[in-house]
């Protein structure tokens, strides 16, 4: 059960990134940015979030436990 839940909020946040690089890559374009500029932001961005997920993971795994 534990690893359904995980494999689900991995797949939650997964798509919250992909979706948040569309986002930006979408306003880069919009913004006048070419299309190399647009996916660097994209990319950026969904890093930012990955990261920002394992960062508030790792904060309340001892608060779980």
């Amino acid at each position: 059960m534990i690893v359904a839940v995980v494999f689900l909020a991995f797949a939650v946040v997964a798509v919250v990134a992909l979706v948040a690089a569309a986002g930006a890559a979408t306003l880069a374009r919009l913004d006048g940015g070419t299309w190399p500029s647009a996916l660097t932001r994209a990319a950026i961005t969904f890093t930012a979030v990955i990261t920002l997920a394992a960062a508030i993971t790792a904060a309340l795994t001892p608060l779980l436990m």
